[in-house]
């Protein structure tokens, strides 16, 4: 699976195959994440940081519009209600 990109990395990078394949599968993995998973999983780690719930679902917004396959735009309340249900 993307035999093309494990190629161009191991021809771009010091990697071996196996470690170019373990990044791309790594990346996709990642990438995978549903937009309401992501939306949880980076309000736990902000509310771990200290921030606050005001700050959060606004960072949150912004950051969604740069995921690799922008999900449609939020508004604030939509994304509370991903947290809270």
């Amino acid at each position: 699976m993307h035999d093309d990109l494990v190629d161009h990395l191991t021809r771009s990078s010091p990697l071996s195959r196996g470690e170019a394949l373990r990044v791309v599968q790594d990346v996709l993995a990642y990438f995978d994440e549903t937009t309401e998973d992501y939306v949880r999983r980076r309000h736990r780690e902000l509310q771990a940081q200290g921030w606050l719930n005001s700050a959060i679902f606004e960072r949150i917004t912004a950051d969604l519009g740069y995921r690799a396959v922008a999900p449609p735009e939020l508004t604030l309340r939509q994304v509370r209600r991903i947290v809270y249900g």
